[in-house]
């Protein structure tokens, strides 16, 4: 693990540049301590901190719904903040828009490893938020692009899945919104108790598709599906000899777990025709993540319909699916590295240039570029301290809630929230005017989360918010190492008003999965615990140890905490 690289001259981000919706919950969050509005203002005597920095962070509350929902707290003793704040409507008309841009023979599946939050997830598939904002919500990554019209109700067409626990997540979503399970499962290592659950969920009924790795995997599956009297469709994932794409992560045209080489496929392929409980409906291809080449994309995507189609010709496969996997990345570092989002317009009338055989379904897996920019991390600064030449800003959080910046060793650039509000009789720290390095409570110095970055200002108990969270963060994060609190996790959407509605807070105390408490119109979202959890919609609030309780107004729900071993 390596830190992230130093920023160099760059400038935190201003309050401006913030999601909306991470500021409404930030202002209810810290309203419920006894603040007021004005107390977000930096003060008067920090020089560095422009009148137009304090305005602009009140202007961003105009109109916004009172907060229904918060963590419990207590004056000076409260928890330091420690979120992630996702906006639905943003991920909503991520979905909506890449629906509306795609031609009618591909079908979206949503990696569900970039973020499983269930109330994410059921708006990913219904392509609207539980408020009345989606067609409203533009999203910083796609500034810049023509825009489609988008019509609510268009959303992802499936989940792409990578374990037991994503299977029932997946399964629970398409339960809540009253559509057919449709699921492809993924992953270099999927051991029989998975394939057994894949193999149950589609005696369900759920669709499932099988991206196969290996030939051992194939035998394990056709083991599985074979007891269970049930055949499976697969697709082979192929490792190309050579990939010309560049991203974040390659897994194609290189040594790698992932896939088959392409020059194995034709023995790989005489194996699947011995197994009676296996179906090769066709060839899977994920070679890159992070992506931002729209051209050079275009270019990847009909190598792999016309490899799909040459090899199926060849060894007499019945062609239905050609899976290209994910790989749409997301400008991380627009101001040091220049970068610009995936030009999506030009994309798409490229692929509705392109022909399919016909009968064929083309799936794309999407993560990062339809949920990053829908959420934020935010954490409350405990302390603030300078050390051989460096100013530190130390959270109440780090790595073991936001990871991705010190693991894909980005500038991962961030705000600062002034907060007025100093509920103690000591001096507060503080450092103004210059570069800083942020890092978390852990108990390591690879607990780094961004690297000479320049502040205006930045005390003990303010807030620092890094947008662009959410995707690979609160999921992608290493909990465990010390036990400390996770954090808690809220969706918000907007409401007719233009405002803010509070939707759903899920929160679980220490390592363990989040049960997560009813959204809008009485939805339980539910998911195997193994710690205190503690939920709380509306203005009620519960916990406890082995039982956890939703609210939703004069709703009430009561589950036996499950232990789940498939998670």
């Amino acid at each position: 693990m390596q830190l992230p690289p130093s920023a160099g001259r760059l400038h935190a981000l201003p309050v401006s540049r913030l999601p909306a919706a991470t500021l409404h919950w930030l202002r209810g969050a810290l309203g419920a301590r006894g603040g007021a509005p004005g107390r977000f203002a930096h003060p008067p005597n920090a020089p560095t901190a422009s009148a137009a920095f304090a305005g602009t962070f009140t202007e961003a509350f105009t109109g916004a719904q009172p907060f229904t929902g918060a963590q419990p707290f207590a004056g000076a003793y409260a928890d330091p903040i420690s979120a992630y704040i996702y906006d639905l409507d943003v991920a909503a008309g991520n979905a909506a828009r890449l629906k509306a841009a795609l031609p009618p023979w591909a079908a979206i599946f949503y990696a569900v490893k970039a973020n499983g939050y269930p109330p994410v997830l059921d708006a990913l598939a219904t392509g609207h938020g539980h408020g009345h904002g989606a067609q409203q919500a533009h999203s910083a990554q796609h500034t810049g692009t023509t825009g489609h019209n988008l019509p609510t109700g268009q959303g992802v067409d499936g989940f792409e899945v990578a374990s037991s626990h994503e299977i029932q997540l997946a399964l629970d979503s398409t339960q809540r919104i009253g559509r057919p399970a449709r699921i492809v499962v993924s992953g270099p290592g999927k051991s029989v108790p998975l394939l057994a659950t894949l193999v149950e969920a589609a005696r369900a009924g759920a669709e499932v598709t099988v991206n196969v790795e290996s030939p051992g995997e194939l035998r394990r599956l056709n083991h599985v599906a074979g007891r269970a009297g049930r055949r499976i469709p697969v697709t082979l994932r192929v490792n190309p000899s050579r990939v010309a794409l560049a991203g974040s992560l390659r897994m194609g045209g290189v040594a790698s777990a992932f896939g088959i080489p392409e020059a194995d496929v034709p023995d790989v392929l005489a194996v699947a025709r011995s197994l009676p409980w296996v179906d090769v409906a066709g060839f899977h291809v994920h070679a890159v993540s992070g992506n931002l080449d729209a051209a050079a994309h275009l270019d990847y995507v009909r190598w792999c319909l016309g490899y799909a189609a040459a090899t199926a010709a060849a060894h007499g496969v019945d062609l239905r699916v050609v899976d290209v996997g994910g790989g749409l990345g997301v400008p991380f570092e627009p101001d040091r590295r220049g970068e610009r989002p995936f030009d999506l317009d030009a994309f798409a009338a490229g692929l509705r240039a392109t022909p399919v055989p016909a009968g064929v379904r083309v799936l794309f897996e999407p993560g990062r570029w339809l949920v990053a920019d829908c959420g934020a991390y935010a954490a409350e600064v405990t302390d603030v301290k300078h050390a051989h030449g460096t100013d530190f800003v130390v959270l109440r959080g780090g790595i073991h809630h936001f990871q991705l910046p010190t693991s894909w060793e980005i500038v991962h650039n961030f705000g600062v929230v002034a907060v007025d509000d100093w509920p103690y009789d000591f001096p507060r720290p503080g450092v103004a005017g210059r570069p800083v390095t942020v890092v978390g409570e852990l108990c390591t110095p690879e607990d780094t989360l961004a690297r000479d970055i320049t502040v205006d200002a930045v005390r003990a108990g303010d807030i620092v918010v890094f947008p662009m969270a959410g995707a690979y963060g609160y999921e992608f994060a290493m909990q465990g190492f010390l036990g400390h609190p996770p954090p808690v996790r809220v969706a918000v959407s907007r409401d007719s008003g233009g405002g803010f509605t509070h939707v759903h807070t899920g929160s679980t105390h220490h390592t363990g999965s989040t049960r997560h408490g009813p959204a809008h119109g009485g939805s339980t979202y539910t998911v195997s615990s193994t710690h205190t959890s503690s939920t709380s919609t509306g203005s009620a609030h519960t916990s406890s140890t082995h039982t956890s309780s939703t609210h939703t107004g004069g709703s009430h729900s009561t589950w036996t905490t499950r232990r789940d071993e498939r998670t």
